[in-house]
């Protein structure tokens, strides 16, 4: 084994024995459900600011945006802006009233006017496929980054991760999780300003000498001759050829925040809603950051790596940052490119670690605590047996992740994520707006609201060029345009069209509760 595959392997223990001893810890603290799905509410805003980041800071972020970018330059671009702008709706409409109006899960919120078991069992569902585009996303990035660095096949890297991330949230429920996350965004963070240095000092701390080097070329010394991919890879149209597309990509990036399950529950973490609002800022400035930095990552890749080495490394553009720190490093075959190379590796196996414990939390939850303790013993069954339940839950999500991960390995995992966007912003978002603001909304409507979104979603993939190629039956590579409004129309519609819930009281109670926090305290 080569001097940069020890410093690999030896980086990936030292965050394996780093986060264990985190997840050490928090078990001997999570003692009851609240502790296991809220952390016991215990975080302060900075603290909930870092993990949000530190979770929505995903395999996509790092890996899959540097890549895009480095392949298809402003169309990449788009990702990073549609992400940052989707925590500006978070913020303004959802943050407070949410974290307000639930305890433990998303159905908390979007059921607590409405009718309980028919609520909560479509919420889980679409949960559960959030969490699967999700979840596959970031064990595809596990499986390339580790098979790049160490040289273990890409299954048996899959395996790895899925191991860790169950024994991450069987035994230190969310708060370990939590602290996992804010581990890794700093390490995260640091990362990207150690690259941003070295890319600052090779152009001069000039971002026209970088857009020059990729229009026109460039000889930089100690690296050679680079860029010259021309004027069009600074303009739209490298990736997505119609307009159409590239609309319903923003529109996706930008609503799907707002209704991404694993993200919302960070907000029952915090033990007040000036907290939850807090911890938003705290995610804007950092991510905001880091979309920054990871753009100009992404087109120094462009410029430094090269089209044909991205390509070559596989992947879809996932491994671009990578191969970008082996060049910083001083190149492949260098003792310096080899170790950067590995210790950026590093941090993206971190990110991914504990993207996935989050995932995996949020799905055990919702089984757990919405079909198993709600629906199926409709309130009737004991903390200890919660515990049970998730954990099973924790391990047939892992299980299931890690199959569809090995069937997916050659998506760039951006595009993986988009899906889960869909999937959120078409029947999340609706529900969740509709409950907490409009008072005619019913059972009906929010039921109609979460399948329609979510089937809709799915089937538009499905159909999509990037499943069914030249035969696909949608033309567009994004749902979003289509089955977004659908999901609000279905919510529209069939509430007015149905009779009106005779929930005046606990609607006023919400309203109550949402904007004031009174009673959430609990």
């Amino acid at each position: 084994m080569d001097t940069a595959k020890i410093f690999g392997v030896l980086l990936f223990g030292l965050i394996i024995a780093l986060t264990m001893y985190v997840t050490y810890l928090a078990s001997k603290r999570t003692t009851g459900t609240g502790d296991f799905y809220a952390a016991g509410r215990s975080l302060t805003g900075f603290q909930n600011g870092l993990a949000i980041a530190g979770d929505y800071l995903s395999a996509a972020s790092f890996l899959g945006i540097a890549g895009l970018v480095a392949l298809y330059g402003y169309d990449g671009f788009m990702y990073s802006i549609g992400w940052l702008m989707g925590y500006v709706i978070v913020l303004y409409i959802i943050a407070e009233p949410f974290r307000n109006s639930g305890n433990f899960t998303v159905a908390d919120v979007i059921s607590y006017r409405l009718e309980q078991r028919p609520v909560r069992t479509a919420a889980a569902v679409v949960t559960m496929a959030i969490t699967m585009f999700y979840m596959i996303s970031q064990l595809v990035g596990a499986g390339a980054i580790i098979h790049l660095l160490v040289g273990i096949p890409y299954e048996v890297s899959l395996i790895i991760v899925g191991v860790l991330m169950m024994i991450y949230v069987t035994l230190g429920g969310m708060l370990a999780t939590s602290w996992v996350q804010i581990i890794k965004a700093v390490l995260l963070m640091s990362a990207m300003l150690i690259m941003l240095i070295f890319i600052a000092v090779i152009f001069k701390f000039n971002l026209s000498s970088l857009f020059g080097s990729i229009i026109n070329g460039a000889d930089i010394q100690g690296i050679g001759k680079v860029g010259g991919q021309g004027i069009g890879f600074l303009e739209p149209g490298q990736l997505y050829k119609n307009p159409i597309d590239l609309l319903s990509l923003g529109i996706t990036l930008i609503l799907g925040t707002a209704g991404l399950s694993h993200l919302l529950v960070r907000f029952f973490t915090v033990p007040t809603a000036q907290a939850a609002r807090t911890s938003v800022v705290w995610g804007m400035v950092i991510i905001g950051t880091f979309y920054f930095v990871i753009a100009i990552i992404g087109f120094a890749a462009a410029s430094l790596v090269g089209e044909e080495a991205i390509n070559a490394a596989g992947g879809g553009g996932n491994m671009a940052a990578p191969l970008l720190g082996q060049v910083l490093g001083g190149g492949a075959g260098t003792i310096g490119g080899e170790i950067f190379m590995a210790g950026i590796s590093a941090v993206a196996f971190a990110t991914i670690v504990a993207v996935v414990a989050g995932l995996v939390i949020t799905g055990a939850g919702v089984f757990a605590h919405d079909i198993y303790t709600n629906v199926i013993k409709r309130g009737q069954v004991d903390s200890k047996k919660q515990f049970q339940v998730a954990r099973i839950t924790a391990f047939v999500i892992g299980v299931v992740s890690i199959i569809l991960g090995i069937v997916m390995k050659n998506f760039n995992v951006a595009q993986l994520v988009t899906y889960a966007f869909a999937v959120g912003a078409s029947a999340n978002l609706p529900v969740i707006i509709f409950s907490i603001y409009w008072k005619r909304f019913n059972t009906p409507g929010a039921v109609a609201a979460m399948l329609t979104g979510t089937v809709v979603t799915v089937v538009l993939i499905i159909l999509s060029p990037d499943i069914m190629g030249e035969a696909a039956l949608y033309p567009l590579s994004n749902p979003g345009i289509v089955s977004i409004p659908l999901g609000f129309l279905a919510a529209v519609i069939v509430s007015l069209m149905t009779k009106p819930e005779d929930k005046d009281k606990l609607y006023a109670e919400m309203t109550v509760r949402s904007h004031t926090g009174l009673g959430a305290e609990k």
